[in-house]
């Protein structure tokens, strides 16, 4: 029971465990934001990427740039970036149904053959929701679901982010997930839920309580 909460975070709605994290070095780069806003992105990527215990660097050997973030008014905007679709297969093809399902961001990931984190990507369509939202709470978030590959219900209903002393922060649990699935123990990827229990013991390791996940 104690492996149930860290089981739920990389089980999919379909029922399969699927857990990956990045084992390169993380080298992100944002396009379509103002220099202010820009900082804040970077800034949270950096304190997220902390809890990693590698954080981020300014270039990878082999692939250069590997983390992307477009910010954007519209989906057709993605129809006159160059190379796009050379970059994300199919991306311009799929904008269509993210129009048509109103969606506001898209997050894509690309992996290693052993199956951890080689490349990701996301795109934030800013509509009246994403708008309303401040930069750094949306940025600290995103930065939250770029780190390991969640489950797709991972937080549906609830936030990456809590209310502390009138500032927002990754909530405490959340960020002692990371820190736990970036043990050099554990493996870089995982299908079995039996790793769900090897992560459930890193954390109680570390003292925390497994059922508020």
């Amino acid at each position: 029971m104690q492996s149930d909460g860290a089981k739920a975070r990389f089980t999919r709605s379909d029922g399969s465990y699927a857990f990956a994290r990045w084992a390169r070095p993380i080298v992100p780069v944002v396009f379509g934001l103002e220099p202010e806003t820009l900082a804040v992105y970077k800034a949270a990527l950096t304190a997220v990427a902390g809890l990693t215990g590698r954080g981020l660097v300014a270039s990878d050997p082999e692939m250069g740039i590997n983390l992307l973030v477009f910010a954007l008014r519209n989906w057709t905007e993605l129809h006159d970036v160059p190379e796009i679709d050379a970059l994300v297969s199919g991306l311009v093809d799929r904008t269509a149904a993210l129009e048509a399902a109103a969606a506001n961001q898209y997050r894509l990931f690309r992996f290693e053959p052993g199956g951890s984190i080689r490349a990701a990507f996301l795109f934030l369509r800013f509509d009246a929701a994403l708008a309303a939202m401040d930069a750094a709470d949306l940025a600290l978030e995103q930065a939250v679901r770029l780190m390991l590959l969640w489950s797709d219900s991972a937080f549906v209903g609830r936030s990456a982010l809590a209310l502390l002393d009138g500032g927002v922060l990754v909530r405490p649990d959340i960020a002692a997930v990371i820190r736990a699935a970036y043990d050099p123990v554990l493996p870089d990827a995982a299908a079995d839920v039996s790793h769900a229990l090897r992560l459930a013991a890193r954390m109680e390791l570390a003292g925390i309580d497994l059922t508020t996940l």
